[in-house]
Parts: C-alpha cells; structure tokens; sequence
C-alpha cells in the first residue's frame, strides 16, 4: 500500500488535484483557491489569525508524523498542545485532505494511548473530501494488530460516518473481502456488516459468503445486521440465497454518526454552498434550496474529488469513449436527460442514497431500473433517518421542528414523482402516530398518510385508522376537514395503482392476482366504511356544516366512480348519515354535489348490472345485493323529496324521513308535503325568488305555486343555466318524464 511521504516534503507549495481541495490557508477561510490572489491574500492582515492556525496546524502533523515511542499525555506538554490543535480545528473547520494520512496513521499504530487516538478519530472531520489511499493506508494496520479492540471498532464507525467523503471507493470495493474476515469478532461485527452493505456490489455476492452468514446467522440467532447483507445478497442473487427473510423494513442499523453528526452537518452545509457540482432542480422547482436547511445540506451528491488533469484528458476524448460501457459512470457527471439515457446501464449509483431524493434524473432512474437494491438502500436509508431525526420520537429535545418539516416535504414530494408510497415511511407512521401530537408537521405527516401503500386490514386499523380516529373527534373542524382530504388521497393513490398494475398484468398472471385482487377489494371497503363512520360521527358533532359535507362528498365522488374510471368491481354507498344530511342541506352546492354523485352511483350499477347479464361465464366479482337495495331507497327518497314531494309517504330506508301525516300536521307547516322539492328546498329557495324576480317583475308576493307547467320546465333551464350540472344530469337520468321530454327535443 502507498505510504505518504514525509511531511517535510509536503511543506512545499500543495499541488492541488482537484478544485474543491484546497491548501491549509484556503482550506481554513472556507474558499477555494485562486492563483492570482494567493499571495495577495496571506498578505492581508485579516488573515493573520488564519496563518497562525495553519502553523499550527502543520507543526501538530510534523510531530504526530515524527512520534515513534509510546508517550503520555499527562507528562507531555507538546502533545497536549498539539492534540488539541487537532481537536479545535477539525471540529470547527474541518481538516484538509494532506492531514487524514498522518493522523489516521497515528491513531492506529498504536504509538499513543487509547485516550489519545480516540479523541484524534472524534476530531477527523474532513473540510472538503479524504484522500482514499488515506483509508486504504489506515486499513492496513488492521492487518497487524498495533491498536486495540476499541480503537479498530471507532474507526470502522467513523469510516461509516464520512463514507459519503471518500474521493474514491475502488480501491475500498476491493478491500471487501478484507472487511468480510472481520465478520467473527462479535463486537465488531453489527459495524462490519454496515459498511459491507455500503460496499456490496452484485459482483461481491458469492455463495461462500452467504454460507458465511447463513452459519454466524445460525451461531447469533436473527440479528438485524446480518439480516439486512442477507436480504442485500438475496435482491442481487435470489438463486442463492434461499432462506425467508422479513420482508418489512426494520432498523438494521445502529447510528454510527454519533460523535461526528455535527461536523458532518456542518461540512455537508459548505460544501452545498460551494461546490460547483451541478445540482438538477426538483422537479424543475425554481427556488433555491435553503443553506439554513439541514436536510438539504445532507441530502447533496457528495461531490467527485476527481484529479484535474484527469478531467482535462477526460473532456478530451470522444463521446464514444467518455460513455463507454465497460465503464461506470459516477453521478455527479449526470446533468441531463440526455446523459441517464446514454448511460442507464452502467450508471453509479451515490452508496448513501439520500441525494437521491432530490435528483430527478436519479428517480427517473429508479422508474426505469426497478433494480431492488437501490430502493432496499433507500429503505434503509430513510428509515433511519425517520427514526432518528422525528421531533417528537427523537431523544434529543434539540431537533429541529422547520428543518424536519422540511424534509418530510422532500420525502412527500419523491413519493409523489415515483407515484408509489415508501414502506419505510409507512412503518415510521405506524410508530410516530400514536405519539403525535396533531400539530407539529401536520400538512406533511398528512401528505405522507396520502401515500401508505396497501397492506393488511388489521394492521392498518390498529396503526392509522384507530390513530386518525382520535385526532378526527377530539380536533377542530378545519382539522376534520384535512384528514377527510388526505384520506380521499389516499384512495385515489390506491385505486390509481390498481389501475396500473392491471394494465401490466399479462393472461398468465391473472390467476396469481387473484389474491392481491381480493386484497385490495377488502382494504378499500374498509376505508370507505372507516369514512363514512367518522363522518357520519363528526356531523353530528359538528351539527352538519357545509364545509365538512363538502369534504365528505368530494371522497364519496372518488368512491362512487370506482366500476368504470378504475375498473374495480366495488361500490360502497354512502351511509344514511351522510345522504340525510346532505340531502337536507341548506346549502345549493352541497345539494348539486350529491346529485351528481347518485347519478354516477346510478352509471356504475347500471354498467355493472349488464356486464353481468352479458357475460355467460361467472363473474369473480359481483356487487352485492344490498348496493343495489340501498341505492334503490335513496334514489327513492331523492325523487320523493325533489320532484315528486312525496317523501314522506315513500321513503322506506330505516333512518329515512318517512312520517305520518297525523304528526306532519302538528308542525303547523302550510304545503308541507312540498317543503323539499325544487323550489321549496331550502338550498334551492333562493335560486326560485329570483326566478320569480326575473319572470313576474311586478309580483312582489313571491307566489311559488307559480311554477308550475310550463314555468317548471323554465325553472329547470334557469337552474342549469346557473351551474347545477349535478342536478341536471340526476333529473335526466332518474326521472322519466325529462328523460323523454329531452331525447324528444333532440
């Protein structure tokens, strides 16, 4: 392995090798370097403070280079000066790329006391990116045995911690057999398997290796650790790796950011800043990311470190050469659309896949490749992050609300771009909700709701519906409101993925489907019942506002279109504490919203219904009788209250308004068997005075027995010229008498 050279040496002028590292004077104002200034700036008084830390800095690694014996930290002065040089900077600024060589040497040969070397790795931040040789040398004293058990264990974590800043990673991708060995020490082990699920490539698979895992499996019981290489290996081999695993997502991991999340934060925040690396834009979203913003900082593509020269001799060569298939392409080279279709089959994938989130030419990608792996990182990835990072399940009290509101965005929006919820995202739901106060995040937390895929009844119900029931009857209306919308979301999503894996369904799968056909016809039911329980609840709670029937109604109109806009053989109808009510409303919008709605409950039956009659073989799926019952009396009830006035009479559902006429004439109500119809309705009241305004100008007497004849046929049209097109299309298609009347006219 490469040995850096000595320090002395390096004293001279820093050759530069890439435009993002820089010198130590450079390094330690946050700027790149520019030739011209270079001089001019070490001259500056300002920055007389900087070149005194850059001295010191480099007499800390000149004497760290040049340690041979054990020393002790108590008894020496000069290291305790120069330990803490180390310290300060690199938590605060980060070191330059020359220092990881000399420090990571130091700390694991053994020259110093585990004291010391631990507190050298807990101050190893980098300002820019770390050389790889660095690591590859630092490995190689694993080889020997120089440093304890619990100086090899911090760095394997601080190697998982700033993976994302290694310039390079071939050379740790052949190191991967290596680092498998280390899988027998038990200590070290949960940590090995981390950063061999970084390292795993399709290529690394081999069947000595899983019998490897499968026997420490056999030895450990089910660890989370192995559980999570297993179930890499198996997405890359399935042929090999024969066993059952989980198939929910869990925490494989353990946090190994600990002791350097903040620097990491830190450092990912300035290189945002200044990186020249092009950043696509999510979703073409004009705005510029916030540099306050943690998640944003965290979820960039760690930026190339690649060699200048190289990239002078890379922009030299043809296009055939630069997009070579026997080569990979790295990620940060991707900027167009152009450049993902030229070279989706070799295209390198970032090992830490949250700067996936905010790539769409990534997740383009992702839509293509249904490459297994990458969502099983992705899983991962966001789980833990969810977990750790939720402001009210984290123990840290000091998380940030906005920062985590957020990223919750970002997550919502990628769900949205791939059109398909994260089951990472559902098992953080499912623990954070009982938890949840109702306020922090809400419009994201809601969002995400939107997008749970379809799962089993029984843990939905223990883990979103009897949550949201909660927060549903015990929050203010307007809250009501955005849980009857995210939950409309959420079926619509359902039944647009219904769509589509129907349509890529081939003959040969119809019968496998049948399941996941039946499935999804049961989960959708109970939503639609869990719906109509709550709102039936909360009208009664809230005593019928129009605002609340309006949300409610907008739901019913996705669910009673669900036979012919999605081909899903299932109709649920409202309940009577929904249809009563908004049957009664005073408001006309809520009454023209429910008309249409039974004229599509009316269009997917009767569609249904001869479907049935036409085929000759048995239809799996049939709607049930008691559909066809209910929609019968509430059509019933409808056409007695609107046009027939003879609700009262003819109404025979069980909560309906049926009544004698002996306890109607207590009410002391003149022409009470005409208080509903359509000019007496009270949502309609107001559209008949104007009526009469406009047709008897100098009646001021408001006469309504005028309509009639002639003059209710022209009531209809004014009513229709007025925007009830619900009201119009039920009256056409329920009512004979129109019907006739219009198909005559045409």
């Amino acid at each position: 392995m490469q040995r850096r050279q000595s320090f002395k040496t390096q004293k001279q002028p820093l050759q530069v090798h890439h435009k993002n590292q820089t010198d130590l004077s450079a390094w330690r104002k946050g700027g790149r370097i520019d030739p011209e200034k270079n001089v001019q700036n070490h001259q500056s008084p300002n920055n007389q403070k900087n070149d005194s830390k850059q001295g010191s800095l480099e007499q800390a690694l000149s004497y760290f280079e040049k340690v041979q014996d054990r020393v002790s930290l108590k008894k020496n002065s000069v290291l305790q000066k120069h330990l803490t040089t180390v310290e300060s900077i690199g938590l605060q600024s980060g070191l330059p790329p020359e220092a990881f060589d000399v420090l990571l040497n130091v700390a694991l040969s053994g020259k110093l006391a585990d004291t010391v070397n631990t507190r050298l790795l807990k101050s190893l931040l980098p300002a820019s990116v770390i050389p790889e040789t660095s690591v590859v040398s630092s490995v190689s004293w694993l080889c020997v045995s120089k440093c304890s058990g619990n100086i090899q264990l911090l760095f394997l974590r601080w190697l998982i911690a700033v993976f994302d800043f290694i310039d390079h990673k071939e050379q740790l991708h052949a190191l991967y057999g290596f680092f498998f060995s280390f899988l027998q020490d038990e200590k070290m082990c949960p940590y090995v398997c981390h950063l061999l699920y970084l390292l795993t490539r399709k290529e690394t698979v081999k069947p000595f290796r899983i019998r490897r895992l499968l026997d420490l499996q056999a030895k450990m019981g089910m660890q989370s650790h192995l559980q999570a290489l297993l179930s890499l290996y198996k997405l890359y081999c399935p042929e090999l790796v024969t066993i059952t695993l989980p198939g929910k997502m869990k925490t494989y991991f353990k946090n190994s950011e600990g002791p350097w999340k903040a620097g990491i934060n830190t450092v990912r925040r300035r290189n945002q800043e200044n990186s020249p690396v092009f950043q696509p834009l999510f979703l073409g979203t004009a705005q510029p990311q916030s540099r306050k913003r943690k998640w944003n900082t965290q979820l960039i593509i760690p930026a190339s470190s690649t060699n200048t020269n190289n990239l002078e001799e890379d922009k030299k060569k043809n296009r055939v050469d630069l997009y070579s298939m026997s080569e990979s392409f790295r990620v940060e080279q991707l900027q167009t659309f152009s450049q993902l279709l030229q070279n989706i089959h070799h295209l390198e994938f970032p090992s830490q896949m949250g700067s996936v989130l905010t790539n769409p030419l990534l997740l383009h990608y992702m839509n293509c490749i249904k490459d297994e792996s990458i969502y099983l990182r992705l899983y991962y990835w966001m789980g833990q992050t969810l977990q750790e990072e939720c402001t009210w399940c984290a123990l840290d009290n000091n998380q940030d609300e906005e920062e985590f509101k957020d990223f919750l965005e970002t997550v919502y929006k990628t769900e949205c771009f791939l059109q398909e919820g994260f089951s990472s995202c559902e098992e953080f739901l499912y623990k954070s909700l009982p938890l949840w106060d109702g306020f922090c995040c809400r419009s994201q937390i809601l969002r995400l709701v939107s997008w749970i895929p379809l799962g089993s009844f029984s843990e939905i119900k223990s883990h979103l519906y009897d949550p949201l029931a909660q927060f549903f009857f015990t929050s203010s209306l307007y809250f009501k409101c955005s849980i009857l919308e995210c939950l409309k979301e959420l079926l619509q999503n359902w039944l647009n993925w219904h769509v589509i894996h129907l349509d890529s369904e081939s003959d040969s799968q119809v019968h496998s489907s049948n399941t996941t056909h039946s499935e999804l016809l049961n989960e959708v039911a109970e939503l639609i019942h869990f719906v109509g329980w709550i709102a039936t609840v909360a009208l009664r709670l809230e005593n019928n506002p129009t605002f609340l029937l309006y949300f409610i109604l907008d739901f019913y109109e996705t669910a009673c279109d669900m036979y012919l806009r999605y081909n899903l053989p299932l109709l649920i109808m409202p309940p009577a504490g929904v249809f009563y009510p908004a049957l009664l409303s005073m408001d006309s919008v809520t009454l023209n919203q429910l008309c249409y709605i039974m004229y599509r409950y009316r269009t997917n039956l009767v569609a249904a219904k001869e479907n049935e009659l036409s085929k000759k073989e048995m239809v799996q799926f049939r709607f049930s009788n008691q559909t066809y019952q209910e929609y019968n009396q509430y059509i019933t009830a409808m056409v007695g209250c609107l046009w027939t006035s003879s609700v009262f009479q003819k109404d025979i559902h069980p909560q309906g308004l049926r009544m004698d006429d002996e306890l109607l004439k207590k009410t002391a109500v003149q022409e009470f068997k005409n208080s509903f119809n359509i000019v007496y309705h009270p949502a309609m009241m107001g559209y008949a005075v104007l009526f009469l305004q406009q047709a008897w100008p100098d009646d001021t007497t408001f006469n309504f027995s005028l309509i009639k004849g002639k003059k209710w046929n022209w009531y209809l049209e004014y009513l229709y010229a007025h925007g009830l097109k619900g009201l119009k299309v039920f009256i056409e298609s329920s009512i004979n008498r129109v019907s006739r009347a219009s198909h005559s006219k045409a």
